[in-house]
């Protein structure tokens, strides 16, 4: 049953609607891919879907724009997927439970993935008209941007004729973006020896956090439930002696983790005082957080008298070491942009491997040098602690160009639709641009889009009357571009 129905711009809301039936996390884009393959096929579009689901659908120019130089659109398929630790939604094989509350559009307990379903929206919704005057478009959706941006590595760009590019993956309505930070991932791994202890199970679980995205959000200091389980364990060890027996959280690199597990084994006679630390951990947490982690809870379990398999006294103190010593966080400013996040970093993944515990990161920087030195100090870090670390993902900084011709009609545009001037900005975290770029200097980017606010979290939500202004913004745009 369709939701969307009266929400304006109508024509944005119904492919938004549509595509949001389908699953399409990261890895698991081969469905909304064929989709829009399908969609060009009934309009008679040019279409090209590559061998890891990146789509590229053509659409000649309206009348009188025929001849003048096409527009990239761009955005991409994939959308991160987290809920709430209550939901039963089920993200491979369930469509998302859109509603409406307060102007915004929201999902049922899990993320809204208007980042970047939004782009996909307006990008079909134009390629869908015959109204709508614009000159040819060459509408580009990527796959697994969340992942470190693999399909935009893969893609074949020599098929485009354009030169200007929009990208639609932007989530403040007031700004055109015109460059962005690198990146690049490092997994660290600690070698883990296990043996049988007993004593009583306690159980802690840290959730409730807000989280958010790993780029836009690192500058908030919102609570890592990562970098905080570590902090509480090393906080009891230096009173009572435990192993720990499992320790996870966090679910995506980019992404601040919003919950986190460790199942430790103490002596019985240490377990209330322990509990206590733990009590008393929380407390310090809400002080400190002063009411900008209104949801933040603690939990414990505890079973008595267990035998239970653990990490060695050793061991277990080479873990909490390790991910209490590395570094997470902002990291630095900008020095050319006042207020602006220039590095940082994201300890996004904690998890128990066959041969130890990871701990996967997410390296953000506007500068390369500093993007190095920061993968060097977590190497050292799990160096120190025995541990081996392994890079990928790397990509690159979208550098800003003097000269462009796309953002003059951009942001005249702009103060015809608005009444001011845009803020033109560079922003911390990841776009394709960059990538594009490498493969096509030639190319003239900025990025634009609707007010999304807290995206890769489950308090995702998408403005409508944003949504509705960047519409009308965006054909403006490209009426201008004849």
């Amino acid at each position: 049953m369709a939701v969307l129905n009266e929400l304006e711009p109508k024509e944005v809301f119904r492919f938004f609607e549509e595509i949001s039936a389908i699953p399409r996390g990261s890895r698991d884009t081969k469905r909304i891919s064929d989709y829009l393959v399908a969609f060009a096929k009934e309009r008679d579009l040019k279409v090209i879907q590559d061998e890891v689901n990146n789509v590229i659908i053509f659409q000649p120019g309206t009348p009188g724009y025929e001849e003048s130089e096409p527009v990239i659109l761009q955005g991409h398929m994939d959308m991160v997927c987290e809920k709430t630790s209550e939901s039963t939604h089920d993200f491979e094989n369930d469509g998302l439970e859109l509603y409406v509350e307060d102007g915004f559009l929201k999902a049922k307990d899990t993320t809204l993935g208007g980042d970047d379903g939004v782009a996909v929206a307006m990008a079909l919704a134009l390629l869908d008209s015959r109204e709508i005057p614009h000159p040819p478009i060459e509408a580009v959706f990527t796959v697994d941007e969340e992942l470190g941006m693999e399909g935009a590595e893969a893609i074949d760009l020599t098929v485009l004729k354009g030169k200007k590019l929009i990208n639609l993956d932007s989530e403040e309505e007031k700004t055109l973006t015109v460059g962005c930070a690198g990146g690049v991932r490092y997994q660290g791994l600690i070698p883990v020896e296990k043996e049988t202890a007993s004593g009583d199970e306690i159980k802690i679980t840290i959730q409730g956090l807000l989280g958010g995205h790993s780029g836009e959000e690192i500058h908030r200091q919102r609570g890592n439930a990562n970098k905080m389980m570590a902090r509480l364990l090393y906080h009891i060890a230096e009173e009572k002696s435990y192993r720990l027996s499992e320790i996870y959280g966090g679910s995506k690199d980019n992404v601040i983790a919003m919950e986190a597990h460790a199942s430790l084994v103490a002596a019985p006679e240490d377990t209330e005082q322990i509990l206590a630390m733990i009590r008393n951990m929380e407390d310090v947490w809400n002080a400190e957080f002063m009411g900008e982690e209104p949801g933040l809870t603690v939990k414990t379990e505890t079973e008595k008298n267990t035998d239970t398999v653990v990490f060695s006294k050793d061991t277990t103190q080479k873990v909490v070491g390790y991910l209490k010593a590395s570094p997470n966080g902002l990291k630095e400013y900008s020095r050319k942009v006042a207020g602006a996040t220039e590095t940082s970093l994201n300890l996004g993944v904690v998890s128990m491997k066959e041969n130890g515990v990871e701990a996967a990161f997410l390296i953000r920087s506007a500068v390369d040098s500093r993007k190095q030195q920061v993968l060097e100090e977590v190497d050292a870090v799990t160096k120190a602690f025995g541990g081996t670390g392994t890079i990928s993902s790397a990509y690159q900084a979208w550098q800003y160009k003097p000269k462009s011709e796309l953002r003059p009609i951009m942001i005249e545009a702009y103060k015809e639709i608005y009444g001011k001037e845009p803020e033109i900005c560079i922003i911390h975290g990841g776009l394709e641009c960059g990538i594009f770029l490498g493969k096509r200097p030639d190319l003239d980017c900025v990025s634009c889009g609707p007010d999304v606010l807290d995206i890769h979290s489950y308090n995702e939500r998408l403005d409508i009357a944003s949504t509705q202004r960047s519409w009308e913004f965006l054909k403006l745009v490209l009426k201008n571009c004849k």
